[in-house]
């Protein structure tokens, strides 16, 4: 009798071991799967569009801050096949060229570019996806051109008169991403020959006594009029007057700066993401960039990056709808002929303005 007892409890506690197995779904006992974007120093994404994703695919999103663009870029192609992460995030139409040539991504055609539009597809290989695009241009200071009774100037030409002498600050494109925009600007608005080329106009604004940065914040922060300095014109972005009215916590209700706007002076920008050849969560990176791509996402960066979003569907803040302007002619060049000519201009115009 005891026997018969002990054998029915032991196959009772059999049966509910088993039910319980039967019960116990897989992301239960499945731990997070890691994705590590590598991107750079500029990377802002709220936590709970992370945590949206990382929800959504039981993963876990590691962001690796490596430095600016090219400081990013050079990271990946040094550790080509074993990356640092899975996904490079900030890749933009400036050193496009020379990433695909490393040939350092995986191709991923997402089926979110069909709702991007065509002026923003980067890449015809379909190894970089477009996330965001935004536009390197001249800002002014208003107060200051209100002052001395002076209209803003509208074109490059502009820049280079007696009028504007000792007026601006522009950035170093050897360590700046909008100095070398605006360097790149130059060259697609007046070319490499003719009788005036972007060299002739780099001289005439060494003449006109331009000052030069190493970067944006120096520049913009310590040279410009609207914060202390004594330059009224400063190499920008075009959302960087609506940025002036977001952070002034209601005491700009207009922008104190203004957009140089005319044909070929604001560069157009666009950045992309791409999957790392060598990493082990090809599927989870697919997510990402589909995700990336997507409306939460993509309404969640233009106030904190202060770029435009590919997707048409993201619903933008209001001071950023309202103030960030994008250009109706904006420069561009191709990115192979960036790529295969960039260090040539950088090193002709340090000729120029740096000795």
């Amino acid at each position: 009798m005891n026997r018969t007892i002990h054998a029915f409890l032991l196959a009772t506690i059999l049966i509910l071991v088993c039910v319980a197995c039967l019960n116990t779904t897989p992301e239960a006992t499945t731990e997070p799967e890691q994705l590590t974007i590598i991107t750079h120093d500029s990377f802002d994404v709220g936590e709970d569009v992370i945590q949206e994703f990382e929800a959504q695919f039981n993963a876990k999103i590691n962001i690796l801050k490596a430095g600016d663009a090219g400081e990013v870029l050079n990271k990946s192609i040094l550790s080509k096949g074993n990356p640092l992460g899975d996904v490079l995030y900030g890749i933009d139409n400036t050193f496009l060229t020379r990433a695909l040539d490393e040939q350092i991504f995986l191709p991923y055609q997402s089926p979110a570019l069909s709702n991007v539009p065509a002026q923003y597809h980067v890449d015809a290989t379909h190894r970089v996806m477009p996330i965001d695009y935004g536009f390197v241009a001249i800002n002014y200071d208003k107060k200051w051109m209100q002052e001395q009774n002076l209209t803003p100037p509208q074109n490059l030409q502009e820049l280079a008169s007696d009028k504007w002498s000792g007026k601006l600050v522009v950035q170093n494109p050897a360590t700046s991403s909008p100095g070398l925009a605006f360097l790149l600007t130059t060259v697609a608005h007046f070319g490499e020959t003719g009788t005036y080329t972007y060299l002739d106009y780099w001289r005439d604004l060494k003449d006109n006594q331009t000052l030069i940065k190493n970067g944006w914040s120096d520049a913009y922060y310590g040279d410009f009029t609207l914060y202390g300095g004594d330059r009224p014109l400063v190499v920008s972005y075009t959302t960087s007057p609506a940025a002036e009215v977001f952070y002034s916590e209601g005491v700009h209700s207009e922008p104190p700066t203004g957009n140089v706007l005319g044909p070929k002076t604001a560069f157009l920008q666009i950045e992309g993401a791409g999957i790392l050849l060598g990493t082990n969560h090809v599927e989870l990176a697919q997510h990402f960039i589909d995700f990336a791509m997507g409306v939460t996402f993509q309404q969640d960066f233009p106030t904190r990056m202060w770029v435009f979003p590919v997707n048409p569907e993201a619903v933008l803040d209001r001071t950023f709808a309202e103030f960030a302007e994008i250009p109706s002619n904006p420069a561009t060049l191709d990115p192979h002929v960036i790529s295969k000519n960039r260090a040539k201009w950088i090193d002709e115009w340090a000729k120029i303005m740096l000795r």
